[in-house]
């Protein structure tokens, strides 16, 4: 085994057949742990002695396995102390689609960082024969034991093993692992390049007599509820599941009454695969897998995933998780309304499926497989069309087979991500067809979907999805960077697409694979994808892009703490903030949008309005888990609450259920909100009982504070030099801003119509960049004008123009002041004059992020309350989530930490508002429901910082109070804004109420 291995198409050498991951009884020596490391600049690493037994590495670098070195201290190459080096070429990497070496496959540059690994350990007298087994490592690996070279291996995400001639007492492994190889041309999955040892290292004792392969076929007939059991393996063994009264022999069959294996009832029996010696853990889940008249269905019922991309990600370790971090997560999801999981774009490590066949999601297993790189040259020579490269791309599907086939939660496997088309997709699909016909199997990105039981897109537009559930789909379109596109209903089909091919697509059943682009604030429009998503049976679900955040822990020169991402790395080619687009924060924080997707999950619909109706939507389970409660909070307390008699209702059932008496009652008080809640009834794997799984609120209308309604004071309106007072209000003369109300210091409002750009915002590239034609036609930077600042009679009435500099277009405002018992009635009118659509200059169309009102409040102010929405932010496409309610929270903790600053903490469908702090008045504002934020900085400054670190508060707390603000989308990677959440550019009058009661 000599040469350049790590430049060949071929997988690798010396190692055993792939097979099954297992739980035994069989002797494991774990070899994680400290290594003895040294990185050298080529694939020669540090030379040819390291391997041997007796080399001396002393002087070597401490570095923990599993691990990602560059995410740990090390010796640079240029020399030093240890150190990470992060935010160097030596650290971690991230691009989205380039590679980042040439494109010149198989070859890699001769600058390519090797780590040299030595790990010395002893083995027990008795531990007999044994298997060395990595369960990844990124790119290539090269092993040695005790001198003697084992063999070699790519696929970073997959397990390879090889016979180990272990002695006992001393030995010594050695490990050469390569930055890049052949291999990276098959790993170009938008994520951070992370070479190491990444997982587990364990030698395993293979006794005479052990199982070294089997492979569970547990099916179940829908119809009578029987499942039917047969257990392959390598040797004779006996199956004993104890609780189906089942022992005998391996290749048996039997049939017994069971029940189905789903996520929403992970129904597991426990048993044993015996033999001579070793005995395997079993783990066996009932269940089948169809397609039916182009309809998803498992264990005769349509599935609908309610799912997310998962990528595996920690901000310290990378993809080296722990099993209480891959628990996290699914506890999370869990508590989210999500059931499923596409496990982006690699097999995860073993553990996490383990644990979604025991807390139940379903999974969309993905082969180690994407070429989207070579994008970038046309893809002449994509992998996947190479006959070169099959053996590799076969290696990767079959250790990904072989080792997870046991899996009940894995339903569908994925062929690759992102990789074009060719043959060896075929050749996969052909494979899969022999070795496990129970499961179906996915591919999104060949547009003949020869290959595919799905026909799937990305981000599709929400009128494209309703026409797919239709099947009216047009017919055609042409493949971009994120799947196809459609110019219009009736193209010629793309290249090599057969009408044969066309029609059994339109038969397919759709799934949505990647959609809602999660990047920063976002994503929007998930009710709205998901009320089309519920309305047809050919659409089988959605992964929300994605679930994490791929942020890396990190410290700046000052000391500081930053989530760091590509573009804080001296390193081209960088793909961007794209690594910021997950549900959570990348310490596992949840953003607002994970309430938003939980409550867009739900699978116990709830609607309360003259009575309460429930519809069962799970999969299979009926609601015999579930307490439903019901509650009214008024005037900011709970005033009424109890139980709902709820018969138990099967899937696919619907009740109604009268509101009870008192809670009818207690809905006559002031900012009454009845609250109807399904609940745990019993503590489970992933939640406690009581927990809620699903809710709705009817919202009583507002009551009419008679207190404060005082009438218009006689003389309320006067001047006095500079100063112009309408009943407790003062505004300065000149300006018409107001400056005192009672005795709260304020100025304003001034005209608002901008925001600090959302990720969303910006597009993808030139694509729906709204951000850019902001700052193009200078909206970040308007300027306000005063024209006009006089009494009628007791109103006071500014007239006014706000526009930016260069361009013709703006608006003109009137504000007209009134008093109003405590304090003043405010009425805005804004008009939008001048070129806002096709410019003249360019023809751009200028989308305006909001309309409202800024005023600025002493830096005293800390506290707001409110009724309205909440408690986290909600805009106008992400509200659905947030209960209505009273809320109190200080003014730091409703921003949204976004690791990259922008737009965050509105909050819409506000009944009234209060804002204080010590030795300030409360500013009081109430009116038609408007939107707020409250902040210690202006949109502009918040677009200025880098980082959260750089937002400093000032001397002033600025208050937007606003008639609307646009929606959030998910235009990062996707559709454009629906009009529905635009603002409109027209004729707009608000009214809002301000006072300072004391």
């Amino acid at each position: 085994m000599t040469g350049r291995y790590w430049e060949s198409t071929l997988p690798g050498a010396g190692r055993r057949a792939p097979r099954a991951d297992t739980v035994s009884d069989a002797a494991v020596r774990s070899l994680n742990g400290v290594w003895r490391f040294r990185l050298a600049p080529t694939a020669a690493g540090t030379g040819d002695d390291f391997f041997a037994t007796e080399f001396d590495d002393t002087d070597w670098d401490a570095m923990r396995v599993p691990s990602h070195w560059v995410l740990e201290e090390f010796t640079p190459l240029a020399g030093g102390p240890a150190r990470r080096m992060l935010g160097t070429e030596e650290g971690p990497l991230y691009t989205n689609t380039a590679y980042p070496i040439p494109l010149d496959p198989p070859h890699v540059s001769t600058e390519n960082p090797t780590g040299d690994y030595r790990l010395v350990f002893d083995v027990p007298d008795d531990f007999g024969a044994a298997v060395l087994r990595f369960q990844g490592v990124d790119s290539c690996a090269k092993v040695w034991l005790n001198g003697e070279e084992l063999g070699w291996s790519t696929g970073s995400r997959l397990p390879f093993e090889f016979d180990a001639p272990v002695r006992a007492g001393r030995n010594v492994l050695a490990v050469r692992v390569h930055r890049w190889s052949a291999g990276t041309y098959l790993e170009d999955q938008d994520m951070w390049w992370l070479p190491g040892i990444f997982r587990d290292v364990e030698l395993l004792a293979r006794p005479a007599g052990a199982i070294d392969d089997h492979f569970v076929h547990a099916d179940y007939d829908p119809v009578s509820g029987v499942g039917t059991l047969r257990v392959d393996a390598s040797i004779d063994a006996v199956v004993e599941v104890p609780e189906l009264g089942i022992s005998m022999p391996t290749g048996q069959t039997v049939a017994v009454p069971v029940e189905p294996w789903s996520a929403d009832s992970p129904r597991l029996y426990r048993g044993t695969l015996r033999a001579a010696g070793e005995s395997v853990e079993l783990a066996i889940g009932f269940r089948r897998v169809e397609i039916v008249d182009g309809v998803f269905v498992v264990n005769g019922s349509p599935l609908t995933f309610r799912g997310v991309n998962r990528h595996e990600h920690h901000p310290d370790t990378g993809r080296a998780l722990d099993r209480e971090t891959m628990i996290q997560d699914i506890v999370m999801m869990k508590r989210a309304n999500i059931d499923s999981v596409r496990t982006s774009h690699y097999p995860p490590h073993p553990a996490f499926l383990r644990l979604c066949d025991e807390y139940g999601l379903w999974v969309v297993l993905e082969v180690d497989l994407e070429t989207h790189g070579f994008i970038y040259e046309g893809w002449e020579h994509n992998p996947p069309a190479l006959p070169e490269w099959r053996e590799a791309i076969m290696d990767r599907l079959h250790r990904t087979v072989e080792r997870d086939k046991n899996h009940p939660s894995i339903v569908v496997w994925s062929l690759a991500n992102e990789s074009m088309s060719g043959d060896g997709f075929t050749e996969m699909r052909r494979w899969l067809a022999e070795r496990d016909p129970s499961r179906v199997v996915l591919y999104e990105r060949d547009p003949s979907y020869r290959d595919s039981d799905f026909y799937s897109l990305m981000y599709p537009s929400l009128e494209l999805l309703e026409s797919i559930g239709r099947r009216e789909e047009p017919r055609g379109g042409k493949l971009s960077m994120h799947g196809m596109v459609f110019d219009g209903p009736d193209e010629p089909l793309p290249a090599g697409v057969t009408e044969a091919e066309e029609e059994r697509r339109r038969g397919l059943p759709f799934l949505l694979v990647e959609y809602a682009h999660a990047m920063g604030n976002g994503p929007g429009g998930l009710q709205d994808y998901w009320r089309v998503l519920r309305s047809y049976d050919r659409l089988c679900g959605g992964f929300v892009w994605e679930w994490i955040d791929h942020g890396i822990n990190a410290v700046d020169a000052e000391g500081r703490a930053f989530i760091l991402q590509s573009e804080d790395i001296d390193y081209e080619p960088r793909g961007g903030r794209f690594s910021l687009d997950g549900l959570v924060l990348s310490d596992r924080t949840p953003k607002p949008a994970l309430a938003e997707l939980a409550k867009a999950h739900e699978v116990i619909d709830i609607e309360v309005g003259e009575r309460v109706r429930i519809a069962n939507e799970r999969h299979t389970a009926d609601t015999s888990d579930l307490r439903f409660r019901w509650s009214v909070e008024a005037d900011g307390r709970s005033v009424a609450d109890g139980l709902l008699d709820v018969p138990t209702t099967a899937r696919g059932e619907r009740v109604e259920i009268a509101i009870p008496d008192a809670a009818a009652s207690a809905l006559r008080a002031t900012d009454a909100v009845l609250t109807v809640e399904a609940t745990l009834a019993a503590e489970s794997l992933w939640a406690p009982e009581g927990y809620v799984i699903a809710w709705a609120q009817k919202i009583a209308a507002p009551v009419e504070d008679a207190v404060r309604r005082t009438g218009n004071p006689a003389g309320a309106t006067s001047r006095d030099g500079d100063v112009i007072r309408v009943g407790e209000a003062s505004f300065d003369a000149a300006t018409g801003r107001l400056i005192e109300l009672g005795d709260l210091q304020i100025d304003g409002p001034w005209i608002d119509l901008y925001r600090a750009p959302t990720e969303n915002d910006r597009g993808q590239g030139d694509n729906n960049n709204l951000a850019a034609v902001w700052h193009a036609t200078g909206l970040h930077r308007l300027l306000h004008r005063v024209d006009d600042v006089g009494l009628d009679g007791e109103r006071l009435v500014a007239r006014g123009r706000t526009a930016p500099r260069t361009h013709p277009h703006g608006v003109t405002w009137t504000m007209t002041w009134v008093p109003d018992g405590d304090g003043v009635r405010l009425e805005t009118s804004v008009d939008f004059v001048g070129p806002w659509a096709d410019t003249p200059y360019k023809h751009r169309d200028i989308w305006v992020p909001r309309v409202g009102l800024r005023f600025a409040l002493p830096a005293a102010a800390d506290r707001v309350a409110w009724f309205g929405r909440g408690p986290e932010e909600t805009y106008v496409d992400s509200v659905q989530g947030a209960r209505v309610g009273r809320f109190a929270r200080t003014i730091d903790s409703v921003q949204t930490p976004y690791p990259i600053p922008q737009e965050n903490g509105n909050h819409t469908q506000t009944r009234w508002l209060d804002v204080s702090g010590e030795e300030m008045a409360t500013l009081h504002v109430d009116g038609d429901p408007f939107d707020f934020t409250a902040r210690r900085w202006t949109s502009e400054q918040l677009e200025q910082a880098r980082r959260p670190s750089d937002l400093v508060a000032g001397d002033r707390v600025w208050l937007n109070v606003d008639h609307r603000q646009q929606g959030i989308g998910s235009a990062s990677v996707g559709p454009a804004l629906p009009e529905q959440y635009r603002v409109p550019r027209e004729h707009t009058v608000w009214s809002v109420r301000l006072s300072t009661p004391s």
